[in-house]
């Protein structure tokens, strides 16, 4: 695919994703939720690419929300299909992918903006940053997984407020509630997202991605989180990432993972 909405720079095993839609405060359109699943996909598959960041263009937006224009007339049948395949293609898959994906949160992340946010594994904000979901504003509420993300990372009561008020938290606010991990200034966001990155980087994938995968478990209904995690203890050890790991670690020596 030819990516018009956003662009790719990768660099010691990190890519960093940049939505690109400035004049529409970096919105998330059909065309822009195609090209994310297709880079998350192909990045995913790319046994270099270690981590993921993902953030918007210019520093007022990660991403100011949905194109309101695109679904402003939907039927009851179109609006349930554009949550549906949203949900497929982009907020499910990066939940679940197996690269970790950070969000560099550097400005207004709203409704899907937001959403894509919380569907990353976990996120980093810049000082200026604002999140919210003001669906019901619209007359609609969170279809890409806001309404059960949201409350599973900030708890249920502070969630319903935040919906149902239509507000706005502040960087300080979502650092107090747990909604990201660091707030820093905005020229700061991209140096600490690459430098956490970094780190990451030089732990086994294979590990990671087993991790990432237990971790999703525990906030499935149908799933049991315990189980789930002794399954992927278990198959580490099948892993070439394992026995490298163990015999640096005995050898007292830095481990050089083959990612396997």
């Amino acid at each position: 695919m030819d990516y018009e909405n956003i662009y790719i720079e990768e660099e010691n095993h990190i890519a960093i994703v940049t939505i690109n839609r400035p004049k529409k405060l970096n919105a998330l359109n059909k065309r822009t939720i195609a090209e994310l699943h297709t880079a998350f996909r192909e990045l995913d598959e790319d046994r270099e690419t270690k981590v993921i960041i993902v953030t918007g263009s210019g520093e007022k937006a990660f991403v100011a929300g949905a194109d309101i224009s695109e679904f402003a007339d939907f039927s009851v049948e179109q609006g349930w299909q554009l949550a549906a395949e949203g949900q497929k293609l982009l907020f499910d898959f990066v939940e679940n992918l197996s690269t970790p994906v950070i969000a560099a949160v550097n400005g207004f992340a709203l409704g899907g903006g937001l959403e894509l946010a919380l569907s990353c594994h976990f996120r980093i904000a810049s000082d200026n940053a604002k999140m919210g979901l003001p669906e019901v504003s619209l007359g609609v509420i969170p279809g890409y997984g806001g309404t059960q993300r949201l409350p599973q990372l900030i708890g249920k009561g502070r969630a319903m407020e935040v919906i149902m008020t239509a507000g706005m938290l502040d960087a300080k606010k979502a650092l107090e509630y747990g909604l990201v991990n660091h707030v820093v200034k905005q020229e700061e966001l991209l140096p600490l997202c690459l430098k956490i990155a970094s780190r990451i980087s030089n732990n086994s994938s294979v590990a990671i991605k087993y991790a990432i995968n237990a971790v999703n478990a525990g906030f499935k209904y149908d799933v049991n989180g315990y189980a789930a995690e002794i399954d992927a203890f278990g198959s580490c050890f099948g892993t070439d990432d394992f026995k490298e790991g163990t015999t640096a670690f005995l050898e007292k020596r830095k481990a050089d993972f083959p990612g396997s």
